[in-house]
């Protein structure tokens, strides 16, 4: 049964429609991205706890990952559970305003995160090339200020959407074959002209996230020569493990990104069941993965989960001694 405002024909509901091709397999699709959720709730909710109660910890490049662990929080949960609402329950009903909220978030978060993984990438900038100079730029009020920051541009780069959408005639279309609903998936239920949508949906935030990419290359083509001269080893090995970790991150977040844009692009050939399973992968991967690298790979935050979780009597007693 088709729900609909008859006067300006939007739809009351859209349906999800999941991985089509694929329904049989729902149930077992559901378990490891369960498992893959629960796993970035659990290790972004460690990074968030340890960052929060560790004095030590309360310097810019840290609050920035915690930042970024909320963001991943935020992506992952604006999806996942409606997700598995659908492969569990065949709860595919989405109405048309939770639609769009689930849109607006999904693509805000994106473009969020892109903003700080620039920003921590000018942290590192500073504090390898620059150092003494790291505490009087990166100040606890420039650190709020680019979060504050992060939030206007992803909040003025994606709004537009929601009006984009909202101006369009659907006409009786309202299946949407994904398991989550993202600009294009539903600009093209539309029996209307949808070029707009098409030009800013990927001309504007592409752009503004190549920026962000070409500026996080031009720090760390800064940083390299500062780094091999660095003439101590103790502190060159602790610049690379820094670096190392946020590079990973960055690899993480982009790679999947730019190539699920692209395919859904141009990569027509490719089966679109293959596009949702990226596409879903793409929400799951980087908060699962993001605190495990800076987890294993950074001293301070491994030192303090080891305190803290495994063994916070034996650390303690060594500490008084």
């Amino acid at each position: 049964m088709t729900l609909f405002n008859l006067t300006s024909l939007t739809p009351a509901m859209f349906i999800l429609a999941g991985i089509p091709g694929m329904e049989k397999l729902h149930i077992w699709i559901s378990i490891p991205f369960c498992s893959m959720y629960l796993a970035s709730l659990l290790g972004n909710g460690i990074i968030l706890f340890v960052i929060r109660t560790e004095h030590s910890l309360h310097q810019p490049m840290y609050l920035f990952l915690s930042m970024l662990a909320i963001a991943d929080v935020v992506l992952s949960t604006t999806t996942v559970p409606k997700m598995l609402a659908l492969f569990w329950f065949s709860a595919g009903e989405i109405s048309f305003g939770a639609c769009l909220t689930q849109m607006f978030f999904l693509h805000f978060t994106f473009s969020a995160e892109s903003v700080l993984l620039l920003a921590m990438a000018f942290d590192r900038f500073v504090a390898i090339c620059n150092p003494l100079r790291y505490a009087a730029v990166l100040t606890p009020s420039a650190v709020v200020k680019t979060g504050l920051v992060a939030l206007l541009r992803s909040f003025c780069i994606i709004f537009p959407c929601v009006f984009l959408l909202k101006r369009l005639p659907f006409c009786g279309h309202n299946v949407i074959p994904h398991t989550y609903c993202e600009h294009m998936g539903i600009a093209r239920l539309a029996c209307a002209d949808i070029s707009i949508n098409v030009l800013y949906g990927l001309i504007v935030p592409f752009a503004a996230i190549v920026v962000d990419v070409v500026l996080i290359a031009v720090s760390y083509i800064l940083i390299l020569p500062v780094l091999v001269r660095l003439p101590s080893k103790t502190a060159r090995h602790k610049a690379f493990n820094t670096c190392g970790s946020h590079l990973c991150v960055i690899l993480l977040f982009y790679i999947p990104a730019f190539f699920t844009v692209l395919t859904h692009r141009f990569g027509q050939e490719i089966p679109h069941h293959i596009h949702i399973l990226l596409a879903n992968l793409y929400v799951l991967f980087p908060p699962l993965l993001n605190p495990v690298v800076y987890g294993v790979r950074t001293q301070q935050i491994k030192t303090k989960v080891v305190k803290i979780f495994v063994c916070p009597k034996r650390c303690w007693l060594r500490e008084q001694e």
